[in-house]
């Protein structure tokens, strides 16, 4: 209860429904150890929350980039709203410490892994859509989730973008190694290392090698702007 109170604090919210709350920070692994009872987990939620924070999203850009078309406007919805995209807005709220998690989920960096959190923030929208309505929701996606828009662009695909730098530059040869593998087949999660003319610049994970490397290339690119 002390840690629900102060997660509430940290996110600026207080829900009237504190039930809500609880099942949005809900990670099935817990609910199935504990034998909860059914829907008691935070994925109905994150259901809901989806559809929520893709309509904020979607008035967001369609009133903010005016002189893009359909197509343009589709690709950066799909940006913001990206399992990397979400898993990274979770730090601001560190999301990862307040979850209930099972033992093995805990165990094997649950708190960490991006479908995890991303799943677990869109259910917390969902949550605070329920419980204040779409202002309370919207108010929350605007604090955390749709700021910092250019930066958060270049996750949807940030291979192309760093090839297309790497190659205007003349940097050399990019090169994506599988570092570690971890996990049980129906949950993997690869790490990949990203080399430019054979020095690391990047390191990537997710729950495909696609993922991971597009993880990979983001951090590359964010490292490439800095200098």
């Amino acid at each position: 209860m002390r840690k629900q109170l102060e997660f509430q604090q940290v996110i600026g919210y207080e829900f009237i429904h504190s039930g809500l709350l609880v099942q949005a920070l809900t990670h099935s692994s817990y609910a199935n150890e504990r034998r909860m009872r059914k829907h008691s987990d935070n994925e109905r939620l994150e259901f809901l929350g989806d559809a929520v924070l893709e309509i904020i999203a979607s008035e967001f850009l369609y009133h903010h980039f005016p002189d893009l078309p359909e197509g343009e406007l589709t690709k950066m919805r799909a940006s913001l709203v990206c399992e990397q995209t979400l898993a990274a807005c979770t730090k601001e709220l560190d999301l990862g410490s307040y979850l209930l998690l099972g033992r093995g989920e805990q165990q094997t960096g649950g708190r960490q892994r991006h479908s995890i959190l991303s799943d677990a923030l869109e259910a917390l929208i969902g949550a605070i859509y329920l419980d204040g309505g779409f202002a309370s929701a919207k108010e929350f996606v605007m604090k955390y989730i749709l700021t910092d828009i250019a930066n958060k662009q270049l996750f949807y695909d940030s291979k192309t973008i760093l090839q297309e730098m790497v190659q205007g530059q003349g940097l050399g040869a990019i090169h994506y190694r599988l570092a570690k593998e971890s996990g049980p087949d129906h949950n993997k999660l690869f790490q990949v290392e990203l080399s430019i003319d054979g020095s690391v610049v990047g390191l990537g994970e997710g729950h495909t090698k696609k993922a991971a490397e597009q993880e990979a290339a983001y951090n590359a690119l964010v490292k490439l702007k800095e200098k």
